[in-house]
């Protein structure tokens, strides 16, 4: 299954609703729209919908960290987060979700039309990297336990960041 995410706003809050399968590649259109919402001086508030999402990997979840951790800075709350599968539930708890958003089963339909980013799956290897590195590097700030489970991932990351740096450089 094919995912995509979903945003819209109502008087500076935004809504944003992941749907379907959620992964890396539809990350980068994400973290572009956080960062405008997070710039526009009309922003107060941003509730996540995970009611729709049957997967989600963790680059997505760094992503959704990192947003959070943005929220919390500029606005000194978290955002609500709105998930009722036990599973996501479960994953979200065991990765420290609990502390960096509101985290509730339902709300209230929100009338807010909403419309879907770009999937842009032709990142470049370089850009997807370092894309999955930054987001696991904030889910590894979280707590002892991303920092333990992602450490590996990222290390492997980097060094072959670097190894590709240096084959390049040789052989130019």
């Amino acid at each position: 299954m094919t995912g995509s995410i979903n945003v819209g706003d109502s008087d500076g809050t935004h809504i944003i609703r992941f749907e379907g399968d959620v992964r890396v590649g539809l990350c980068n259109a994400f973290d572009n729209y956080c960062q405008g919402m997070l710039e526009d001086a009309k922003f107060c508030a941003v509730i996540v919908d995970l009611t729709a999402t049957n997967v989600i990997d963790s680059t997505a979840l760094g992503s959704l960290a990192k947003l959070s951790l943005g929220v919390k800075a500029l606005k000194g709350q978290v955002p609500t987060l709105i998930c009722n599968s036990p599973n996501i539930q479960r994953i979200l708890q065991n990765m420290g979700f609990d502390d960096v958003f509101a985290i509730v089963p339902n709300v209230e339909n929100s009338s807010v039309k909403l419309q879907t980013l770009p999937a842009l799956s032709d990142l470049a290897v370089d850009g997807t990297r370092e894309k999955v590195i930054e987001a696991h590097r904030v889910l590894m700030s979280m707590n002892d336990a991303n920092k333990t489970a992602f450490k590996q991932l990222v290390d492997a990351l980097e060094l072959e960041a670097i190894e590709q740096r240096t084959f390049f450089s040789a052989n130019r």
